[in-house]
């Protein structure tokens, strides 16, 4: 049987089964249109003609043909449909953010009266939008330690609906059992939710492992070049679709055409730079561990990481492209100016609140990304004033230590 001039034109969509994920991260997209580009198309566009009005009415009823961009865009829906396959899920929606994704997350599965246990280790800004932003609405939030299962299992409620967690955390990189958890939070008739931005699908899938639903701050790894922000929640359709659909149609917390388009290119090139950066990262880990200066390093690849093992189970063997540092001082004060004065020695390094770049980065969690925590909660998740950490990029990895060594040689001298 010949081939219609439709089948012959989108033939190549269709891929056949059982292939690796980094064959998904370039294949996986909508078919080509009538033109057949072979990069696929950026579509800036906010509204779609429609043939007739009988037509418009169907597909505005049905919401999932293209009719209008914050509900659907072809672009949108091809980076969707590869991280989706990339992570192993039914679905996948993408958002403005990654904290809109967790936002939506939010949204669309509780309300008041309802409880959340949420890792007390995760980004700052996560635990202030379930304490503060959510509290304010009812929803009661559990903080516990990331690593103590029975913290975990002591904090179930009758009211408990998400387990939430960060595997590794920013900044230390604690490792969670998320087989584990998973279990743990279904037999408490509960969802398991992991935010998998650190790792990306290309270490670590955590529905694998029995999670329900992954979320990721897309700004991160997966654009790879620090040029966009978005996010995406990955899952079962029954979840994406019929639940956090009807929320994203109504709140609009959409991920614009062009920055889906940046993100479904830089997952091109996601697998590569993940392995590149994870072994680039493994040896500053090693390097900082041995300087006199470094009290303690955290890194899930090195042995002396507390959960060495379980990280190279679930994260294919890699620790992921971020590692933290501790320097130690007399007081408060006098850790956080040692820190300050490495972090101010650097003329390579950026010195950003960002990761995920092909440019590394270095920050100052307590003062950043966790500064507008109490001095309490930063304690509870471990953020000192002399911790470090450092996104570790491409450039060459001896002009990286190099240009940690400018601060961490001076810091007598100071």
């Amino acid at each position: 049987m010949s081939m219609s001039d439709e089948e012959r034109r989108i033939a190549r969509a269709t891929l056949p089964a059982g292939l690796r994920p980094e064959t998904l991260a370039v294949r996986t997209a909508l078919p080509p249109s009538q033109h057949g580009e072979n990069s696929e198309a950026l579509f800036l566009t906010s509204a779609y003609v429609q043939p007739d009005a009988a037509t418009s009415a169907q597909r505005f009823a049905a919401s999932e043909d293209f009719t209008y961009s914050r509900t659907s865009n072809p672009t949108v829906r091809s980076l969707e449909t590869r991280l989706a396959a990339m992570e192993g899920t039914e679905a996948a929606i993408a958002t403005s953010t990654g904290m809109s994704a967790i936002l939506l997350l939010c949204m669309g599965l509780l309300k008041a009266g309802d409880h959340v246990i949420c890792s007390r280790s995760v980004f700052g800004s996560t635990i202030n939008l379930f304490a503060k932003e959510f509290g304010k609405f009812g929803v009661e939030t559990s903080f516990v330690s990331q690593t103590d299962l029975q913290d975990w299992q002591a904090a179930i409620k009758p009211a408990t609906k998400l387990f939430f967690a960060e595997t590794p955390t920013n900044p230390l990189t604690e490792v969670c059992d998320i087989r584990a958890l998973a279990d743990m939070a279904h037999a408490a008739n509960a969802l398991l939710v992991v935010d998998n931005t650190y790792s990306t699908p290309s270490l670590q899938r955590p529905a694998e492992f029995g999670a329900d639903l992954i979320m990721h701050s897309a700004t991160k790894y997966m654009d790879g070049q620090g040029r966009v922000m978005a996010g995406a929640l990955c899952g079962p359709t029954r979840l994406i679709k019929d639940v956090f659909g009807p929320v994203m149609r109504t709140a609009g917390m959409v991920l614009s055409p062009f920055n889906a388009w940046v993100v479904l290119k830089g997952l091109e090139t996601l697998g590569l730079r993940m392995r590149a950066q994870s072994e680039q990262a493994l040896a500053v880990a090693h390097w900082l561990e041995a300087r006199p200066e470094v009290a303690r390093v955290y890194y899930p690849s090195l042995a002396s990481h507390s959960q060495h093992e379980l990280a190279m189970r679930q994260q294919s063997g890699q620790g992921g492209a971020v590692l933290s540092f501790e320097l130690q001082g007399e007081t408060p004060e006098a850790a956080r100016a040692a820190a300050f004065h490495v972090i101010d020695s650097t003329r390579v390094l950026s010195i950003a609140t960002n990761l995920g770049d092909t440019k590394s980065i270095i920050t100052h969690p307590a003062t950043t990304s966790h500064g507008r925590l109490s001095e309490e909660q930063r304690r509870a998740a471990g953020i000192s004033q002399g911790l470090i950490r450092l996104a570790v990029g491409l450039e060459h990895v001896d002009d990286i230590t190099d240009d940690l060594l400018r601060g961490l040689s001076t810091l007598k001298n100071r």
